[in-house]
């Protein structure tokens, strides 16, 4: 196969996808011969700075595939690590093609501002010297494991909230109920539903000493929040705090989603470099360190690039084509449906042409069994770019997505995929599945042990 005069080779492609280029494999080729150095820096919030060395072919014949390689690799970083600064070191060309496209007008704005409203400082991207390159500057956090006295965890997606309420590191009580508040535009639909579940948790414990929350995305831009008016977007920011002060004076933590999901899979195996990837409403992806701590990263993958075919479908939200929420989330299932001859009534809610297709699959419907295989084979190429940008040695795959035995299929597809095309990432990796207790309420429980409790509690 070819891309941009890059020879690439894959085996297995997705059956419903067959035009699928998966960014890691054609990554991998691209390096070969590429010998000019380009350095990339991103800074983020309190200094962090990122840099990464690479390398790119600068020849004529090969200036659209070093301009397509650099824009995604810088797009993978700015979604993996975040930040509202890049440097780029080596070509001065390629940075300012890049200045053009990340502007509030160029085909990078949603990317600009995002980062601008998570950061609330301009974004920019700057062509320099060797010189004036920053310097590396990166910190990892331990978050969560405190499981003692009475706690409430909360797991904030897109289809439904999840509640638990923990004592001793014991749930005794979990609740699950629908909403919609992606396509609710005022704030108070999302606060009286969060102080709902911070209620119902309550009132079945004797006292509240901490609330964990996790919330799909960085939570004051998130996706949860999109029908929001910009200008009622304060009310967003301060959603928690204000729902925990219904509750009483205690500690509250909000946390990434993903990243809670990584915590609830480090907490059960007992072991780092963990890697949770949920597919849900969108794709929640978040990382642990081999230490147990966090890296202080967006890890919002949702919108990080996986796939160069250039008439992928494109994001709604982000205008983007093949990133991540187009192929592990429900919105795959939905795209594949039609690819495999399955009509889904329009007038359903993603959420329930999701469940039409998993009770096909659950019949025994081959239609049904050919998407989520399709699926497990995006996982299974994915995973060879994700393991470039992080150190994983446990893939945790959970989500509604993953319920089911179309979940079974997509772990299936994805390990016989590794085995066969990728050995070394077999060996190194293990991808499984959290049991079902895990699956369905286990973000909520992992929420809770967020906060650290106050001494007098």
């Amino acid at each position: 196969m070819q891309y941009l005069g890059v020879e690439y080779s894959v085996k297995h492609m997705p059956e419903l996808d067959p035009d699928f280029i998966p960014f890691g494999v054609w990554l991998e080729a691209y390096a070969r011969g590429a010998e000019k150095p380009l350095t990339i820096a991103l800074e983020r919030d309190q200094g962090k700075i990122s840099v990464r060395e690479t390398k790119i072919h600068g020849t004529p014949e090969m200036a659209e595939a070093d301009y397509r390689y650099v824009e995604r690799y810088v797009k993978f970083l700015l979604w993996s690590v975040g930040g509202f600064r890049i440097w780029i070191c080596g070509d001065s060309a390629l940075a300012q093609r890049l200045q053009r496209a990340y502007t509030l007008t160029g085909e990078r704005a949603f990317d600009v501002q995002f980062m601008q409203d998570v950061y609330e400082v301009p974004f920019e991207v700057i062509d320099c010297t060797p010189e004036q390159l920053p310097q590396a500057n990166e910190s990892s956090v331990a978050i969560g494991g405190h499981m003692e006295g009475c706690r409430i965890g909360f797991d904030a997606g897109g289809s439904d909230r999840k509640v638990s309420a923990v004592i001793d590191g014991k749930t005794v009580y979990s609740e699950e109920v629908v909403w919609h508040p992606k396509t609710e535009p005022d704030p108070q639909y999302h606060f009286d539903g969060i102080v709902e579940a911070f209620r119902t948790a309550a009132s079945k414990m004797p006292r509240v000493d901490g609330i964990g929350v996790s919330s799909a995305g960085v939570f004051m831009v998130s996706a949860l929040f999109l029908k929001v008016p910009r200008e009622k977007r304060e009310l967003v920011k301060t959603i928690y705090d204000r729902a925990a002060r219904e509750i009483g004076d205690v500690p509250i933590v909000v946390a990434n989603d993903g990243d809670v999901t990584a915590l609830a899979g480090a907490m059960g195996l007992e072991c780092g470099s963990v890697m949770g990837m949920a597919m849900g409403t969108s794709e929640a992806v978040g990382y642990v360190d081999a230490e147990g701590k966090v890296l202080g990263w967006l890890n919002e993958l949702a919108f990080a690039p996986v796939d160069l075919f250039e008439d992928a479908m494109a994001d709604e939200w982000s205008t983007d084509i093949g990133v991540g929420c187009k192929y592990f989330s429900q919105d795959a299932v939905i795209k594949l449906a039609p690819r495999a001859g399955i009509e889904l009534d329009p007038a359903l809610t993603p959420a329930e042409k999701l469940k039409v297709v998993q009770n096909l699959m659950e019949k025994g419907d081959s239609r049904a069994r050919r998407i989520f295989a399709s699926i497990g084979a995006y996982l299974a190429h994915t995973l060879k770019l994700y393991c470039r940008f992080y150190d994983v040695h446990h893939m945790i795959v959970l989500g509604r997505v993953m319920s089911g035995l179309g979940g079974s299929v997509i772990l299936e597809t994805c390990l016989s995929i590794l085995n066969e095309e990728y050995p070394e990432l077999a060996q190194k990796v293990r991808v499984m599945l959290p049991d079902e207790k895990t699956r369905r309420v286990g973000q909520s429980v992992a929420a809770a042990s967020l906060p650290e409790l106050r001494k007098n509690a």
